[in-house]
């Protein structure tokens, strides 16, 4: 098991917070407060400390803090310490040298690196309130939602991805641009671009698929748990392709076929519509027999949930990952006592960090002892005690 945890986060500039520090001593943590304290503003700073745009996906430039009459957000920073095992703690820190800058800035143990190597140290999954219609919302937020998932397990998956996007974008401007101009466009260049997708997409099948296969594994594995059952299925084709064992081969074949036959209509639709961007992610109530957008919220924050959970504890046996550090943010006001205190035991048995936020203290006594208590409010972070 590959040691990941939290010892101590910084904060400067960052949304709310003109300085802050928490230090955990790499455990699970609970903040509580008052709507607007600035709970969420942590777990976001966390998020970031893996590639990509965070739990609320903002830009970089959203993120400093701004003042009254201020255009545009300071330069911020997050720094924390990560536990490494038995070897010395690492240090990263990401952010931006200027306000309003693009260019987001990563250093481990003080040397800068790319963005993407955050994934070799803290690899965070999340629950968020705007998960909340998750089953109710367009399709793309459940392929988001999954892609998590599956990045917590596969860091190639988001480079995969970024390679996919990227050509498609490229693809797509050819596409359009032909179609309003009538001239015809580059074949050659077309034919590189989709095989390039074509791999990136068969790669992007493939991992979702063997997610899927290990979650659905692990969440029948633990039927005794009161989080309601799931029942798991990708509903796109390529996927649909890879849970079936055709070869990364085959797809890359066949998407690549797909893509160019595709062509005429993509150019005249102005949006690409066949490859893995296409996919969603259904789930089905096993207990009800009803699919997760018919039950009701508290159920399917409950399927969600488990969902997250089964991940963290598969990943929490791996060798090949750091462990995963679960961010769950106002998640206790919607499970009952009941699972409320499930979610506090398994996060114990799990030996994994957890950070939780909710309003009331009341809502985490369950890990009291377990956990440590933080107070979040405007005077900044107060512990309640030490685990």
């Amino acid at each position: 098991m590959a040691s990941a945890a939290i010892l101590t986060l910084t904060l400067t500039d960052f949304r709310s917070y003109a300085s802050a520090r928490l230090e955990t001593g790499g455990a699970s943590v609970y903040l509580f407060g008052a709507n607007g304290a600035g709970k969420t503003n942590l777990l976001e700073a966390i998020s970031l400390l893996s590639p990509g745009k965070g739990l609320r996906g903002s830009s970089l430039a959203e993120v400093g803090r701004r003042l009254p009459g201020e255009a545009t957000g300071r330069a911020w920073a997050v720094a924390a310490q990560i536990e490494a095992g038995e070897d010395e703690p690492v240090q990263l820190g990401t952010g931006v040298e200027a306000g309003g800058q693009t260019r987001r800035l990563v250093r481990v143990d003080g040397e800068t690196v790319p963005p993407g190597r955050l994934a070799d140290h803290v690899r965070p999954i999340w629950l968020t309130p705007a998960q909340d219609r998750l089953f109710l919302e367009a399709a793309s937020e459940r392929r988001r939602f999954f892609d998590r998932l599956v990045f917590a397990g596969e860091a190639d998956h988001a480079r995969h991805a970024n390679v996919y996007d990227k050509a498609q974008r490229e693809r797509m401007r050819l596409l359009t641009d032909a179609a309003e101009s009538g001239v015809p466009a580059d074949t050659v260049w077309l034919t590189a671009l989709e095989a390039r997708l074509a791999q990136a997409g068969g790669l992007m099948a493939q991992a979702r698929a063997r997610t899927l296969i290990a979650l659905q594994a692990e969440i029948d594995g633990r039927g005794d748990r009161p989080f309601p059952q799931a029942r798991l299925s990708l509903t796109g084709e390529w996927e649909r392709l890879a849970l079936a064992g055709h070869d990364l081969a085959e797809i890359e074949l066949r998407l690549a076929t797909a893509l160019a036959a595709a062509r005429p209509r993509d150019g005249a639709a102005g949006r690409a519509l066949t490859g893995p961007h296409r996919g969603d992610l259904d789930i089905l109530h096993v207990g009800k027999d009803r699919p997760a957008a018919e039950c009701s919220t508290g159920e399917q924050k409950a399927l969600i949930l488990n969902l997250v959970l089964a991940q963290a504890a598969r990943l929490s046996r791996a060798d090949s990952a750091p462990n995963p550090i679960v961010l769950l943010d106002e998640v206790a006001a919607h499970l009952d006592l009941t699972r409320r205190a499930a979610l506090a035991d398994e996060i114990t048995a799990l030996k994994l960090q957890a950070f939780m936020t909710g309003t009331d203290e009341s809502l985490f006594d369950h890990l009291k002892g377990r956990a440590l208590g933080v107070r979040v409010c405007e005077a900044g972070l107060t512990a309640l005690e030490d685990v």
